[in-house]
């Protein structure tokens, strides 16, 4: 196997962020006399972006005439609170330990704005990855392959040389457009039944179970 990087969705796979982003979201909805959410509903809101969890929030989503200003003021919010609750999941750090002690690249690639990405990265896993990108306003949300080929490109690398790690739908079909090996993980925001829909290499239940496949 000429596997020379693993490339990672950041929310649901490598930490959980379920609550800090149901506090923003319920932040914004109190603002504005609007009903809160569950961290039930804001787990099968989440992984399209900060936009779409908001369209899946706000009432009437984008036709409300707030929704750029309530957009903003989650984005806002997050940034200075998304470290209250968030943690890695058990196990993540010494399977990213283990994969780079293999000689492998590590790349984190996610949906979230991508300030907020590096500032989580060298947060939780400072010296534990060598790539984090996020969302740009030149760079297509993921399902588009964009962000996945960006970091090929970083590389040096082709697609048959990389795996991808996510937990969701969205993961499945960035990987599949990007040409890209890919392996779903249980432990995310989307059940076992979801993941089963698609062509996953494989579905794990253990940030351990990953090095079998690297």
């Amino acid at each position: 196997m000429n596997r020379k990087a693993v490339l990672f969705d950041l929310d649901g796979t490598l930490l959980n962020t379920l609550r800090d982003l149901t506090d923003a979201v319920n932040h914004v909805m109190r603002t504005h006399n609007q009903p809160e959410h569950s961290m039930e509903d804001i787990r099968t809101f989440v992984g399209n972006g900060v936009r779409n969890l908001m369209r899946r929030a706000v009432p009437g989503g984008e036709d409300n005439p707030l929704f750029e200003q309530q957009l903003a003021e989650d984005i806002a919010y997050y940034r200075q609170h998304d470290r209250i609750y968030t943690s890695p999941y058990d196990g993540i750090e010494a399977m990213l330990d283990t994969i780079r002690d293999n000689g492998l690249l590590v790349a984190v690639l996610s949906n979230k704005d991508e300030v907020a990405v590096r500032n989580l990265c060298e947060h939780f896993f400072k010296g534990h990855y060598d790539l984090a990108l996020g969302n740009t306003p030149n760079r297509p949300r993921k399902p588009d392959p964009a962000i996945v080929n960006a970091a090929l490109e970083e590389f040096g690398i082709a697609a048959g040389e990389a795996l991808y790690v996510g937990d969701s739908e969205t993961d499945a079909a960035t990987a599949e457009a990007a040409g890209v090996e890919y392996i779903l993980v249980s432990w995310g925001f989307r059940d076992r039944e979801i993941l089963g829909r698609f062509n996953a290499k494989a579905i794990i239940d253990s940030p351990g179970e990953l090095i079998r496949y690297v």
